[in-house]
């Protein structure tokens, strides 16, 4: 969490699009970007690090969030879902979506980690 950008993931298993046979996992995650500052902040980039259940990691970086790049006025939220592959049926993500202001300003707004679990291996 940060005092000026709060970022909320609620991450979530998908089965029907999963097939433990091959094996390949698939995680949906939706976000919530909230501005809790008195400045307006655009998004203009991402940064995710993700770790499988086998310890393996991969960085994504890459403009914008699903194909834009969104801009919060103090108190405005943007919340979008995207997808995570894994080849194995747990892991984790975190990161930081890289903000600036209409100064230039740029700050990383950092993404807590959060666990993705399919449920059978809960059982």
């Amino acid at each position: 969490m940060n005092n000026r950008i709060n970022i909320s993931v609620n991450p979530y298993y998908i089965p029907e699009r999963s097939d433990p046979l091959r094996p390949y996992y698939v995680f949906a995650y939706h976000v919530t970007i909230k501005n809790n500052d008195e400045e307006t902040f655009t998004l203009i980039s991402r940064h995710w690090h993700i770790t499988d259940g086998q310890g393996n990691t991969e960085d994504i970086y890459g403009p914008g969030v699903i194909g834009k790049t969104p801009t919060l006025k103090p108190g405005d939220s943007f919340e979008y879902t995207s997808f995570c592959p894994l080849k194995t049926p747990m892991g984790f993500m975190e990161g930081s979506f890289r903000m600036s202001n209409a100064k230039g300003h740029e700050i990383d707004a950092k993404i807590s980690r959060f666990r993705l679990v399919a449920p059978q291996v809960l059982n």
